[in-house]
């Protein structure tokens, strides 16, 4: 059961925000790739892969042979290498020498990557080519600790950070998508309304050109003449500002307890009952021994253990919460809370009114 520790993170009425274009938006072309790459965790102090990861075995002995060590996979018995996975993102318009923050994850059995150093490592995108190098001493945000009998572990302390771990060795090879006389805005999130309000933006320039929305994600830019400098204009309309049309959204996490909700997440006219049933199983056991003290334990004379099962419910006094027409999710959660429910209790009902339909909003569990 879910403790009344839960976080609810609830807005009051808010008019319509002004945002960039750049905040809600991007110019198609400009995103972020993948990386990613396999490579060795050196200098874990026992706490690394064991011998039954041949392809660990097999792996430093490969590294070693490329520093002119030959030795056999049978010959490697130590714990302090771990292999692991190495990802990153690869910006937009990165070029060479620029430095990057990288993951590792272990993918054998190693116990701790605490004080690891990952070895050189290439990483690579979809399409095979190398775009980055890798290398540094790990950042592990959690430990653990082993005794004969007993264990202590905080957080994954199998996944670790290099800040600045890694290097570009070749630039992105993703540009702005546009032929000079035209481009097109894509939206972080699709929505017909924001995708309008951008195209009026982009239109009230007057001399830039032509803006359309083609669908709720994606607005089209035509100037009336190739730009000198496209960066320059580029940067003149992701500064254009607009009011965001914000949609109505709940977000609950039943995991953690978590509720998120908009404060323009309004409810319709509601009444809602809700009653917990709490039942208690006690189990007793009873030694029943034969009568007589003449009898000895033998075929069909023995101690009996009965059991003897009590159960109780209690239905408990079900709350009644009555909402007006219009009111918001952090008036129901107020209400709900001063009638000592849990989250999940809350969520529960966040639910059931969504079913009933009397919630004006999205309602997301995660």
């Amino acid at each position: 059961m879910l403790s009344l520790l839960g976080v609810c993170a609830l807005g009051g009425d808010t008019l319509a925000a002004t945002v960039k274009v750049k905040d809600i938006a991007r110019v198609a072309g400009v995103r972020e790739n993948q990386l990613t790459g396999y490579g060795l965790v050196f200098g874990l102090s026992g706490s690394g892969d064991s011998s039954r990861n041949r392809a660990t075995v097999q792996s430093v002995a490969n590294t070693l042979r490329t520093f002119g060590v030959n030795v056999s996979d049978t010959d490697i018995a130590s714990r302090n290498v771990a292999a692991v996975i190495v990802t990153a993102r690869l910006p937009s318009f990165a070029e060479p020498g620029q430095l990057i923050d990288v993951q590792v994850a272990s993918s054998g059995d190693a116990r701790s990557l605490t004080g690891g150093t990952l070895m050189l490592t290439p990483l690579r995108a979809a399409d095979g080519r190398l775009y980055a190098l890798a290398q540094g001493a790990l950042s592990v945000g959690g430990y653990q600790f082993e005794g004969m009998a007993a264990s202590l572990q905080r957080n994954h302390p199998t996944v670790g950070w290099i800040p600045s771990g890694g290097s570009i060795e070749q630039a992105s090879p993703l540009q702005v998508d546009t032929d000079g006389s035209s481009l097109a805005i894509v939206l972080n999130e699709p929505d017909f309304t924001n995708a309008t309000r951008i195209a009026e933006a982009i239109r009230g320039l007057g001399d830039v050109g032509s803006a359309k929305a083609d669908h709720a994600g994606k607005v089209s830019v035509h100037f009336n003449e190739r730009p000198d400098d496209m960066v320059a204009l580029i940067a003149q309309l992701e500064n254009l500002t607009l009011e965001q049309q914000r949609k109505a959204r709940v977000v609950v996490n039943e995991r953690t307890g978590t509720v998120v909700a908009g404060g323009d997440v309004r409810l319709g006219k509601v009444s809602v009952s809700h009653g917990g049933l709490k039942i208690e199983i006690r189990t007793e056991f009873q030694v029943s021994q034969p009568d007589g003290v003449y009898y000895r334990p033998g075929s069909g004379i023995a101690s009996v253990v009965t059991p003897s099962t009590r159960i109780e419910a209690d239905e408990g006094v079900a709350p009644l919460v009555q909402m007006q027409e219009g009111a918001s999710v952090a008036d129901l959660i107020s209400a709900l809370r001063a009638a000592r429910l849990s989250t999940r209790d809350v969520i529960a009902v966040l639910q059931s009114i969504k079913t009933a339909g009397a919630l004006d909003g999205e309602l997301v569990i995660q």
